[in-house]
């Protein structure tokens, strides 16, 4: 058995219904980005130098963005990079907020498939260019890569 190495901490949700669903049963449609909120403050440790997020429209129209990504760096790189996406909710009356094909459609981070990272540089230089995840971006949908 390999002896207890501090590394950096990965969280995933992948949502397999649509987001009124979760509407429905859970009262929001925030559903997976609350969890992985959650995931990646269980992980805090693993994530001492910095923190990224990155979600995924899966069925997202020609044209649309689809893959949106925030990241910070520091001890409170979670509840930052949280905060910044709350911050594209802000303003949004209660109907809109709790429409999930409006979200769906039009807000930034109501997708169905969710990634955090949390940094814990061993090796490397430091820095928010550092921090994961990485984007890749093609022109053909499936080659875009976080």
């Amino acid at each position: 058995m390999e002896p207890l190495k501090h590394e950096c901490g990965v969280a995933m949700i992948r949502l397999l219904k649509p987001l009124d669903y979760y509407e429905k049963k859970y009262g929001t449609w925030m559903y997976g980005l609350n969890k992985l909120y959650l995931l990646m403050e269980k992980q805090h440790n693993r994530g001492q130098e910095g923190a990224g997020l990155a979600c995924v429209k899966l069925e997202a129209n020609p044209g649309e963005e689809y893959m949106f990504r925030e990241r910070a760096m520091g001890s409170g790189a979670i509840t930052e990079i949280f905060d910044a996406v709350q911050s594209n909710f802000k303003g949004l009356s209660n109907e809109q907020l709790h429409d999930a094909n409006y979200a769906k459609r039009e807000l930034p981070f109501a997708g169905e498939a969710y990634m955090g990272h949390l940094r814990y540089s061993t090796t490397g230089r430091s820095g928010l260019s550092y921090v994961h995840p990485f984007l890749r971006r093609n022109n053909w949908r499936a080659k875009n890569l976080a």
